[in-house]
C-alpha cells in the first residue's frame, strides 16, 4: 500500500478517526531531507500493511495541523495511536533506522 496523502480538511478522518496506528510524515516540497525519506517511507508503507498506515502531509499546503502539534522543523514524524499522539522523530533517518523506531512503537 502507498503513503496516503491527507490535508487539513481530512485529518480528523484520515488520521485521528482511522483503525489503527497512523504515522503521518510532516514535509514539505523544498525539504531536501524530507525528499531524501520519502522512497523509505513508501517501502516501509508496503513492507508493514496492515499494522500502520503512512501518511503524508504537506505543511506548506495544509499549515493548521503541524502548528496543532507543534511541528517546528521538518521532516517530522508523529506516531498517532487511539486518535492521540504516541511518538514523535525529528529528522532524517536511513531506512533501516526509520523501520527499527516504527516498530519499536508499534
Amino acid at each position: 500500500m502507498a503513503t496516503k496523502t491527507v490535508t487539513d480538511d481530512s485529518f480528523q478522518t484520515d488520521v485521528l478517526g482511522a483503525p489503527g496506528p497512523v504515522l503521518v510524515d510532516f514535509w514539505a516540497e523544498w525539504c531536501g531531507p524530507c525528499r531524501m525519506i520519502g522512497p523509505a517511507l513508501e517501502e516501509l508503507s508496503t513492507e508493514l500493511d496492515g499494522k500502520v498506515t503512512i501518511a503524508k502531509l504537506n505543511i506548506d499546503d495544509s499549515p493548521d495541523t503541524p502548528a496543532k502539534y507543534g511541528v517546528r522543523g521538518i521532516p517530522t514524524m508523529i506516531l498517532f495511536k487511539n486518535g492521540a499522539p504516541a511518538a514523535t522523530k525529528v529528522g532524517a533517518a536511513p531506512k533501516g533506522a526509520l523501520q527499527s523506531w516504527l516498530e519499536g512503537q508499534l
